[in-house]
């Protein structure tokens, strides 16, 4: 089972697990908050391994009986983006809180194998060392970064009371083909592609560790198959940083026509800088990021000109 699997990394990692031959469970509540998440799944629709079950990981009874012979769980489904938890910090807290306790309880009482739960780098917050490994302190800013790690304390809980295994995967700063519209390569093509400056919060200078989507599905499959990271926690970051106003400049060759940025307030909310100490998945998992950024941003936009971020 996917959760969140019609969502921008859930619905890469159902075509992957299709393409070496599982049978998958899409388990998606199909939420509004973003349009296109059907335009995700819908090449696997007539996949007699496929199946999508339109529910709610708040509801722990569709859980339960959807978990039914399902051996692994990759936990996906969550209230994503920093906006919206400073917004509705009560949704976001409800659903990514409440909704993986519900995942994993289901799950122990399904018997299911393995949970691999997605985290994020939010959880580390600012002041960390660069790059920054699994061990920093952390000290999340944002109502969605102390979610995660609200859940993360409930999986190391779980794992040790109820022998539940489990892995932490904290994803940095994933991007790619269906990113969601909230995001901040999305959010800068879409204002560009329509002669519109891009909007910057802040200096442009803060950085990230962007990590294609390919790359993090690699890593689920690899946590899936792997032993060795059973009650782990680890990074999955390319181990590179980028800035904003290079991501802009970048953006720009693509969509010469557009205008040179417009900067605004900085976001307080927001960290500064992240960038990952990858080390202990390569050890771990055998795990390897292979697209650059350069290479990745050049799929999103090949993507995104093919009309593959309409509805």
């Amino acid at each position: 089972m996917v959760t969140g699997g019609a969502g921008f990394i859930g619905s890469h990692l159902v075509d992957r697990l299709l393409e070496e031959g599982h049978q998958v469970v899409c388990y998606d509540n199909l939420d509004d908050w973003y349009s296109g998440k059907w335009r995700n799944i819908e090449r696997n629709s007539e996949n007699p391994e496929f199946e999508v079950q339109e529910k709610s990981i708040l509801d722990f009874d569709a859980l339960r009986t959807g978990l039914e012979d399902v051996d692994v769980v990759f936990h996906e489904a969550a209230q994503p983006g920093i906006p919206i938890s400073v917004k509705n910090p009560l949704k976001t807290f409800s659903t990514n809180v409440n909704g993986t306790l519900n995942v994993l309880l289901a799950s122990l009482d399904a018997g299911v194998k393995k949970v691999v739960y997605a985290s994020s780098s939010s959880v580390y917050g600012n002041g960390v060392p660069r790059p920054t490994g699994e061990d920093c302190e952390t000290g999340p800013i944002s109502p969605y970064g102390i979610s995660k790690l609200i859940t993360e304390g409930v999986c190391n809980a779980l794992g040790e009371m109820r022998g539940l295994r489990i892995v932490i995967l904290r994803y940095f700063t994933v991007f790619g083909p269906r990113q969601r519209p909230d995001m901040a390569i999305r959010k800068f093509a879409d204002l560009m592609s329509s002669g519109k400056p891009a909007r910057i919060f802040g200096d442009g200078e803060q950085t990230r560790d962007f990590t294609y989507v390919s790359d993090v599905v690699d890593a689920n499959i690899l946590a899936m198959k792997s032993t060795s990271a059973d009650g782990e926690i680890l990074n999955i970051g390319y181990g590179n940083s980028v800035s904003v106003n290079e991501v802009v400049t970048k953006l720009r060759k693509h969509f010469p026509d557009a205008p040179g940025p417009a900067y605004g307030e900085i976001h307080k909310e927001d960290v500064d800088h992240t960038l990952s100490d990858n080390s202990k998945a390569r050890r771990l998992l055998g795990w390897e990021p292979k697209v650059s950024f350069d290479d990745g941003l050049k799929a999103f936009v090949d993507w995104y000109l093919l009309g593959g971020h309409q509805p």
